[in-house]
């Protein structure tokens, strides 16, 4: 494995996290006030360790089925450029959610 793609695979699991957390971002919040209830380290590093983990994994998921693709359709819905160039190649508008 050459170093570009290792780098690639180093991108993409970054990916997976980001859009994790993400998705998961206001769940941080409660999670932040858990931490100051829970006494013991450990707890409190069993709980990171979960929550990143379920990150990454809702991440992986994320852009391995598709809502990533649901998401950008939905960004193009509202964007007036992509409904001009709609318009002009007269694609049919897509069906209603």
């Amino acid at each position: 494995m050459n170093k570009t793609e290792w780098l690639l695979k180093i991108a993409l699991h970054k990916n997976y996290f980001d859009t994790g957390f993400g998705t998961l971002n206001y769940l941080k919040y409660p999670l932040l006030l858990l931490g100051f209830a829970i006494p013991e380290v450990r707890g409190i590093i069993l709980i990171a360790f979960l929550y990143a983990t379920a990150c990454y994994f809702l991440g992986w998921w994320w852009l391995n089925f598709g809502m990533q693709d649901a998401e950008n359709e939905i960004n193009n819905r509202f964007n007036p450029f992509c409904k001009q160039v709609r318009k002009r190649l007269r694609i049919k508008k897509v069906e209603k959610l």
